[in-house]
This record gives structure tokens, sequence and C-alpha cells, in this order.
């Protein structure tokens, strides 16, 4: 059994920010995440928005948290080393009804304090970004794009040096509450973990593990969104997010955004679905995105697709009248030693540091905490070599010949850079984990010249066997035999 002051279940980005911020005091912290990575769900399949604040209520977690995070993230990603762009955001409109739904959200986004929003006409929209669809926009200055993969990472990352601790491929699969008000923590490893608190941050499972910890009635509603990646030459054009007027619903159909390495995603498209982790993508899906995808981003060509995929977000909803609900982050009085995180997501990238100072206030409500005179916020990520000059370079392959030898030819990534991704301090060693940390495999081959090179590396850096290399984790393995050669009889 593993004694733990704080056990949180669930490792992504949510979960990762507050294991970070419980290390600025002196605890003993465990997060338990089912994957064998931090992003492989919902914080890894998204958009890779900070968004502003504009969309949400007055007066809401998701309006109040989103603007807190917009306004921290320049220093944010500075601490953390996240690759970030504040870009801005366009929000176009065809219709009279689309103008009088975008002005009606610059009033909301003035009373959520959202600043500078204003509309503009096609002229000005052809200053900002010729490729945007539309006949007029709302622009928003202080929008921007990141890295999802590298936040999340970072976050862990962050809170493990500080001496926070990541159990991954460990689901929690039973609770129970002990006569000393202490919770235990059964996993489907057969690890036992106990603790003095448990912090629900399971995401799509949110609803699930809230029932498991004695606080029913949540009803989720998992959405999955289907993206188009388009590649580099696709990004010459794109110069910042563009979105469609909001629905009636307040709700946003699909996007074209650009990401801070270059490409372009389009996309979400909105499916109710009873599993969220099945990211197959439709054809009738991806057809509906190549057409809506061109009010959006005049360049969607089908010469610039490179990858599909999807994500899911976890929607609460009112099980009466079937409305999204805003964030809950709650320590019910009924359940001591217990904060329950349910329904977070869209905005939650945006929302994960606010949405963890809220549960390090409620935790400090009910206890004494002391500061961790030791913690360090900053976190420094894995050199990019394509990024360098050619001095720079130079200075690099002088220092460690492994910056001189080219792994990922789509995207410049040296071996010196793939060493460093598999000694990550979480302990992630899959292909796919390489990718996430160095964007290896991410260019218009997807792989096909350094996949195999990466699985090399994989088992001479960590003397795995052959058997042993896979995509994800467990079920993922990368090869179950020989293909040339036969076997011998």
């Amino acid at each position: 059994m593993r004694d733990f002051d704080v056990a949180i279940i669930g490792g992504g980005v949510i979960g990762s920010a507050i294991a970070r911020e419980l290390m600025r005091y002196q605890l003993n912290v465990a997060v338990l995440e089912k994957e064998s990575d931090v992003c492989v769900h919902t914080s890894g399949r998204n958009t890779g928005m900070l968004h502003a604040g504009f969309l949400y209520k007055p007066g809401s977690l998701k309006a109040k948290f989103a603007v807190e995070g917009n306004k921290e993230f320049d220093t944010v990603a500075k601490e953390l080393d996240v690759p970030f762009k504040r870009t801005g955001k366009l929000i176009v409109g065809f219709t009279p009804e689309d103008r009088e739904r975008l002005e009606y959200f610059i009033q909301r986004g003035k009373i959520n304090g959202v600043i500078d929003m204003e509309l503009i006409d096609r002229k000005r929209m052809d200053e900002i970004d010729s490729s945007a669809g539309g006949n007029f926009a709302v622009y928003c200055p202080s929008s921007g794009i990141l890295d999802p993969f590298i936040y999340t990472i970072a976050l862990a990352e962050n809170a493990v040096n500080n001496g926070a601790e990541y159990f991954l491929n460990t689901e929690v699969i039973a609770y129970e509450r002990l006569a000393d008000d202490q919770h235990l923590l059964r996993t489907k490893t057969g690890e036992i973990f106990r603790a003095r608190w448990v912090i629900n941050s399971s995401g799509l499972r949110s609803a699930q593990i809230s029932e498991m910890l004695g606080i029913p009635g949540y009803v989720i509603q998992l959405v999955k969104g289907e993206y188009f990646v388009l590649d580099k030459k696709a990004g010459e054009f794109a110069q910042i997010p563009v979105y469609p007027a909001p629905t009636p619903q307040f709700t946003f159909d699909t996007h074209a955004t650009p990401t801070v390495d270059g490409n372009v995603l389009v996309g979400p498209n909105s499916i109710n679905v009873e599993d969220g982790e099945d990211y197959s993508v439709s054809q009738e899906g991806m057809d509906g995105l190549q057409e809506s995808g061109k009010k959006m981003f005049k360049h969607m060509k089908r010469e610039y697709y490179i990858r599909t995929f999807a994500g899911a977000r976890p929607k609460l909803i009112d099980p009466e009248t079937g409305q999204v609900q805003d964030f809950v982050v709650q320590r019910p009085e009924n359940t001591p030693g217990i904060i329950n995180l349910v329904g977070i997501e869209s905005p939650g990238l945006t929302c994960a540091l606010p949405i963890a100072r809220r549960v390090v206030k409620l935790l400090k409500d009910k206890e004494e905490l002391t500061r961790n005179p030791a913690f360090n916020p900053v976190r420094k990520g894995i050199v990019r070599f394509h990024d360098k000059t050619t001095q720079e370079k130079a200075r690099l392959i002088q220092k460690n010949p492994d910056y001189g030898e080219i792994v990922c030819r789509c995207e410049t990534i040296t071996r010196a850079e793939i060493v460093q991704a598999l000694h990550n301090p979480l302990g992630v060693s899959t292909v796919n984990g390489v990718k996430m940390r160095t964007r290896a495999s991410m260019g218009r081959c997807q792989g096909g010249y350094c996949e195999m090179r990466i699985t090399a590396l994989i088992r001479e850096e960590l003397g795995k066997e052959i058997d042993e290399v896979t995509l994800t984790g467990c079920g993922s393995e990368m090869f179950t035999g020989a293909v040339k050669g036969g076997m011998e009889e």
C-alpha cells in the first residue's frame, strides 16, 4: 500500500495543473493515470486554442477561469517553455443574423472582462488574414494558440520535478472510505493507494468516478469532434484562427486554426457518442468538414491533407432540460476529503491553472498548508534543433554530435532530441510519447521515414525487447513477429 496526502485521479491537463499547484506546498501527491501518457485523450485531442472568454455566460466558472487563464498565459508559457503565439482570433459572419449574434458576444465579452474586441469589415479582415472566409468579423486580439501536448507534459514534468509522483497505466477501479476518513483507491494493477484527500480529475470518466466516490447524479454527454490536419504548405496562408459566428445555441461549428508549428487544423464537427475513446473518423464527417472548412479557410484543398484525427469532450448535461452546464469544481460537505471535478471540457485547456488554484483553495479552506520553499515553477523543454540558426545548430552539434543525425526528415528532428524525449521525467517510453514531445512523425510522411528509427532508438536507449515496443502502451505493440526471412522451423 502506498500512502499520500493527496491522490489525483486523472493526469491530463487539469490533473497535472492541480499536481503542479499542490507542489507549492509541502504535500505528498500521487497522480493516478490510466493511460501510458498524460495527453492521450481530451488534453491532447483538441484545437490548441487559448480562449479569450467571451462565449461563456457571465459569472460562470467557464467565463471567469477563461479570462484569468488567458491573461496569465504569456508568463505561464515562458515558465514552462511551452510553444505559444498570441495570434488573436476572427469570428466571421455572413448574414444579418450572424452580425446580430456577433454584436451580442462583443457585449458579453465586455461583461466578462475581455478587452479590445471589435466588429470589422472585409477590408480590415483582408489586412489581418485574407484567407479567412466571411463578410465581416469580430476581431479578438487576446486569443492565441499553443501546443496542447507540450503544455500538458510541461505541467506534469514540473509537478514531478517538484516532488509529485506519477503512476501511469494505473486505472482506479474501486474506492473505499476508511473509518478514520482516509480514502483507499484500488487499481487495475493491484496496487493500493491510501490518501487523506482524493481529487477526481478524470475527464471523460468524471461522472463514473464521481459516482464511485459517493457523489452520483451527474450526466455526461460525450461529444466526438473530427479534424483534418493540413500540412505546412497550407499553413503559409493561415495567420489567425477563424471561427464561424456562434449558432443560436451559442456553440461553434467548424473552424480553421493554425498551429504553433505551422500546420492548420480544420474541425471539429460534433457527434454525440457512447464511447468517448473511439477515435475513428467517418467518411461522412470528413466530407462535411471539407464543405464547412472551405467557408472558414479559402485554401482548404485535398492536396494539403496529411492526417485526420478525433477527440471527445465531456459535456455536463442537465438531465431535465438537456442544456450544457457549467464546470463543477466542488468539495461536497457530505464526502469529507474529496474534491470533485465534473464536465471539464472546452475551454479547459485555457482554464487549467485557474481551476487548479480553485482546487487548492478548497483544500486550504479545510486544513492549513505549509509553503514549499523549494518549489520551482520553471521547466525547460527539449531544445528544438529545427528552430535554431545555422550558427546555433553548429554549436549544438559541436557540443553533442547526436544533433548532427536527423531522425525525422520532415520536421528536422535529431537523434539528440529523441534521446532526450526517451529519458523524460514521467518515464513514458512509447512511440507516440516521443512524437508528442518532439513532433517526430508529425510531418508530411507521417512517420514513413522515421518511425522505425524511433523504435530502434527505444530499444537501444531503454533496453526493450522488440515485442515490448508499443505505439501508445499495452495493446498497441508495434511488432508481433518476423517480417523478413521468416521463422526457423
